[in-house]
């Protein structure tokens, strides 16, 4: 079925205390969505965010983000009052996150909020603690303590309970006891809020797709907890780690520096903390979009001690191995495989095999330097089983990137829509159609291009840090105007979307 979406962030919702979460700005949002005739909404990671405020740096692949929990909802209960969020500053700009201070001040709100909640008493809660024991206690010790050591990396923690010797085990738990149950009752309010804001779309009949990295950050509860999972040495270091190799656009290559799996001992047990992973997913999304997908053929594997990525070779990877015990457990689920960068034919193999639908990025399409035959990233190179995009959170903006690209590219895009557009603005708008024109069942839009945005309105730019993952929309440039442009190229494109 023909159908599109819009790519939008949660933190780059509009709306009160310093950024986008799960606020009555959310389920405007949804209404604006289902207003448009878009079927999905695609968002990023949802997890608690570490070093950088990176959604792929996460210290739980399992928890969500306490970012992401509305203070208005938490009045409504009666958990804080509105001078108690209003006299706080959480940020300078309405367009753009300022995490150091969300980093100062939410903490202390959401405390509060749980010594008023009397959630210990909560038989919802202790129910949740229970469907969740699998992660959730493990993360509430992990963050804890991480508290307790000032917020440095486990690997810097006493030994004692950097291992989890069973002594000191039971001592962080009697001795954090409260702090514990204040990281689980973020949790159970991130969910219920969560879950509330997703049947809410499902009903206005619009689908989430969210996203799975493939790699957990090292200083995580996951990595902290389940050592025997990764590539790590007898202190519980890394042995190597994940990045890509030197390319065209990075002479070094890119060190991500991610734990690598121990694909052997995964195997050895059916793959059974990736279907927990992959199941907690399809709870949370409609459609799970799993990043860096070639990494499951091969992963790129890098010395812990390297510099940069130059000393690292490929390995194979778990292949349809590990998708045979996700169907055998889960059942059909729906996934989009992110198959972008350097792909081989065992990774295109390995696409199909899984019958999973891979991502188009039009961005990609028109480098002059790139033979137009080999070119997969031409819609005419399309089949329907794909999600065609004009660019992802990693990308410049559509009209960033027409700003900054080579005049032959440029020709090469006129030639394309047939025309040549009087301005940047009718290009982003020619570039959109191609998009929704595509025979691409699914067509995925970031909001900046249909708001013709420039690069103030990108989100990340890879391999660096201290201004990414800022950007918000604000509720003035989701207008009537914007609403009716969208609904057009829906409808022209065949994509109006029909409620089940």
């Amino acid at each position: 079925m023909r159908a599109s979406g819009i790519l939008l962030p949660i933190f780059s919702l509009p709306g009160k205390y310093g950024i986008g979460c799960f606020s009555k700005e959310a389920y405007k949002f949804i209404d604006f969505l289902e207003e448009a005739n878009q079927r999905y909404w695609q968002i990023l990671p949802i997890g608690p965010t570490s070093y950088g405020d990176s959604p792929y740096q996460s210290f739980s692949t399992f928890a969500g983000n306490p970012y992401f929990i509305s203070l208005e909802e938490l009045i409504e209960e009666g958990l804080l009052t509105k001078e108690e969020c209003e006299e706080i500053d959480f940020c300078t700009k309405a367009e753009e996150i300022d995490y150091e201070k969300l980093y100062k001040n939410r903490r202390q709100l959401l405390r509060k909020a749980y010594e008023r909640s009397g959630i210990s008493q909560k038989q919802e809660f202790h129910k949740f603690r229970q469907e969740n024991s699998y992660w959730l206690r493990d993360y509430a010790i992990f963050m804890a303590v991480k508290d307790r050591f000032g917020g440095i990396s486990f690997d810097n923690w006493a030994e004692d309970i950097r291992k989890r010797w069973g002594y000191s085990m039971e001592y962080y738990q009697k001795e954090l006891y409260f702090d514990i149950e204040f990281y689980e009752f973020v949790q159970y309010e991130f969910f219920r809020q969560w879950f509330q804001l997703k049947t809410y779309a499902n009903q206005k009949g619009i689908m989430i797709i969210g996203d799975i990295p493939i790699y957990v950050a090292y200083d995580s509860a996951d990595v902290w907890s389940h050592p025997e999972l990764f590539q790590l040495d007898g202190e519980g270091r890394p042995l190597a780690v994940a990045g890509c190799p030197p390319d065209g656009f990075s002479e070094k290559g890119q060190l991500w520096g991610h734990p690598l799996y121990r694909w052997d001992y995964h195997k050895n047990t059916n793959y059974d903390w990736w279907i927990k992973r992959i199941e907690k997913c399809v709870q949370l999304y409609d459609v799970v979009r799993i990043d860096h997908f070639r990494g499951f053929d091969e992963y790129y594997s890098i010395p812990a001690d390297s510099e940069d990525a130059t000393a690292g070779h490929w390995e194979k990877g778990p292949g349809m191995e590990l998708f045979y015990a996700v169907k055998y457990c889960l059942g059909d689920i729906k996934i989009i495989a992110e198959d972008l960068g350097y792909i081989t034919d065992s990774v295109r193999q390995l696409v199909k095999d899984c019958r999973f639908p891979n991502m188009k990025v039009l961005e990609l399409a028109f480098d002059s330097r790139s033979s137009t035959d080999s070119n997969e990233y031409l819609p005419y190179h399309y089949d329907k089983n794909c999600v065609v995009y004009t660019g992802t959170h990693d990308n410049a903006t559509v009209k960033g990137w027409l700003e900054n690209i080579p005049p032959k590219d440029i020709k090469n895009i006129q030639e394309y829509l047939g025309t040549a557009p009087k301005s940047d603005d009718e290009m982003v708008d020619g570039i959109i159609r191609l998009a929704q024109a595509s025979t691409a069942d699914t067509c995925i839009i970031p909001i900046q291009d249909y708001l013709c945005l420039g690069n103030e309105a990108r989100i990340n730019i890879p391999s660096t840090l201290g201004n990414n993952w800022k950007w918000r929309v604000q509720s003035f440039q989701l207008n009537k105007k914007v609403i009716e442009k969208i609904k057009k190229y829906t409808k022209v494109y065949g994509r109006t979307m029909e409620k089940e």
